[in-house]
């Protein structure tokens, strides 16, 4: 068994994931519903290995999961997919907020 990855592994992984715009296209069209890996791979005019390898990085991301019925994969959004990247973001605009508002408390002494 695989211990649990580390926030910061998880959001490398994320970021990893997000990177290539055909990943984004396969996001994208999984935001409409679940797909298989063939219906995933048709937009994008590629092969089925290399959608298999696209989604296994989405998958490491937790981008997306999988599901095996017979000899058919089916991808989904997981749920909360994007959490640590909003996390993320969040705790940066907070940061930079903070110092801007130092900034403006400064200027206004200044002025004053």
């Amino acid at each position: 068994m695989l211990a649990e990855a580390a926030p910061a592994e998880r959001l490398d992984r994320l970021f990893v994931a997000l990177a290539d715009a055909g990943r984004r296209g396969m996001i994208d069209q999984l935001s409409a519903g679940p797909a298989s890996v063939s219906e995933l791979a048709k937009p994008l005019g590629i092969a089925l290995p290399s959608a298999l390898k696209h989604l296994a990085v989405l998958e490491a991301g937790g981008v997306v999961q999988s599901e095996k019925a017979g000899r058919v994969r089916t991808y989904r959004i997981a749920p909360n997919a994007l959490g640590g990247l909003e996390a993320w973001v969040a705790q940066r605009k907070a940061q930079w907020n903070a110092q801007f508002d130092a900034l403006e408390r400064y200027l206004d002494r200044e002025q004053a």
